[in-house]
């Protein structure tokens, strides 16, 4: 595999604490007879998201290897074609992304991988799209993404206003059936947008939503809400909140000792921090991720679920969470459009994109017309935190364990 990252982004990385270095790994043999298709794209490797940006870099890194040294690269329209990422640390900066995917446009890249954040994708997805060029990405999914009427963009979410329908149905599955919900979210666009959309579906699925509850992005007590929420009684609760937030909520819940037979929350349980700073209070919750290694997906290509985490975790060392493995799943798109329309053209590539609808290591591959993921074929699965880990439990098909329902109470633990 060969990774190109110039002089400019040595020093901003550099700058920020992580030093990229160049490297190439990709056999000579494969080098000299394979034609090389570099992917270009901005990725945060520091600022506020680097965490999970390095997560997705990895999940690039991961499949551009596999292709490039265990396949010996892939075959389109009778020439043999291997991967080279050219990915620049944006710094979490929307405006430093956009001045770094336009010059990769300007140098002549034709195919991009997205950022992480909804507000880097959308203006670096404009930039792309006016110049036609092709971006899958795993970084953003707001609904705004998907609005602006862009061909040439794909998303490996639903997008935000449908993201969290699995939780509800998720809880309309147990027995017995919730009657009664509210929802906690927090006041930013995203939150907002994932709030409203799952309002609606509350109340379209016949639940009734007793009340919603807005926090500001940094929250430092929540007893107020809590105390409406002891008054009201829901079944359920769902918190479309940020990882610290979701914390505060729970230790809040727990040393109030407010009890509702399910919470939900779209982030943070999914983290190792999160679940250890509460202990067994994290237990019972459910929480949203989109791949377990113990999920029954494969292909022909990579394997199974299982056979991606084995080869992951010999050439990669950072923990193995679903980010990593949607990172990868973008390498496979490409080569799979690509391989489909027999063609490195790229809006071949765009049209194969659209038309996808297979099965791999990572899951069910489909888009909408607007480029998001596929709501009930891409949609998110729901997980929840039992004793400190955090198993699949919905839908039934993909399940690694019986969920606890209702979730113990606070002052039995």
């Amino acid at each position: 595999m060969s990774i190109r990252m110039n002089r400019r982004t040595l020093l901003a990385s550099a700058a920020g604490g992580v030093l990229a270095l160049p490297f190439t790994s990709r056999g000579r043999a494969v080098a000299q007879a394979a034609k090389t298709v570099v992917l270009g794209g901005s990725i945060p490797l520091t600022g506020a998201a680097a965490e999970t940006g390095m997560n997705v870099f990895a999940g690039y890194k991961t499949l551009v290897k596999f292709i490039n040294e265990e396949l010996k690269g892939f075959d389109v329209g009778g020439e043999r074609v291997t991967f080279e990422l050219n990915m620049i640390d944006d710094a979490s900066e929307a405006q430093r992304a956009t001045t770094l995917i336009q010059r990769q446009i300007d140098e002549g890249i034709e195919f991009f991988l997205g950022s992480f954040s909804s507000q880097i994708v959308l203006p670096t997805a404009a930039i792309t799209e006016r110049a036609g060029k092709v971006m899958v990405q795993t970084g953003g999914g707001s609904d705004q993404i998907f609005s602006q009427g862009f061909q040439s963009v794909f998303g490996m979410y639903p997008r935000a206003s449908r993201s969290v329908y699995p939780a509800v149905d998720a809880f309309l599955s147990m027995d017995p059936k919730p009657q009664s919900a509210v929802v906690i979210y927090t006041n930013d666009p995203f939150s907002r947008l994932q709030a409203d959309g799952v309002t609606a579906y509350i109340k379209e699925q016949g639940m009734n939503l007793l009340e919603t509850y807005s926090l500001p992005a940094e929250v430092t007590d929540v007893s107020g809400v809590l105390a409406s929420i002891r008054e009201l009684k829901p079944d359920v609760a769902l918190c479309v909140t940020h990882d610290q937030n979701s914390q505060l909520i729970t230790a809040q819940m727990a040393a109030t000792n407010t009890n509702v037979k399910g919470l939900f929350q779209v982030l943070g349980p999914a983290t190792e921090n999160y679940r250890k700073s509460l202990g067994n209070k994290a237990d019972d919750i459910f929480a949203v991720t989109s791949w377990s290694e113990d999920m029954k997906y494969g292909d022909d290509i990579v394997g199974t679920a299982k056979d991606f985490a084995n080869y992951y975790r010999k050439v990669e060392t950072r923990p193995l969470v679903f980010h990593v493995v949607n990172g990868a799943q973008c390498i496979m798109i490409y080569m799979r459009a690509m391989q489909a329309a027999g063609s490195l053209e790229p809006m071949a590539v765009r049209d194969a994109i659209k038309g996808l609808d297979i099965m791999t290591f990572g899951g069910p591959i489909q888009f909408m017309p607007e480029g998001d993921g596929h709501p009930v074929k891409m949609g998110l699965k729901i997980a929840q935190v039992q004793k400190g880990e955090l198993k699949v439990v919905f839908p039934k098909e993909v399940a690694a364990a019986s969920a606890i329902w209702p979730m113990t109470p606070w002052d039995a633990r």
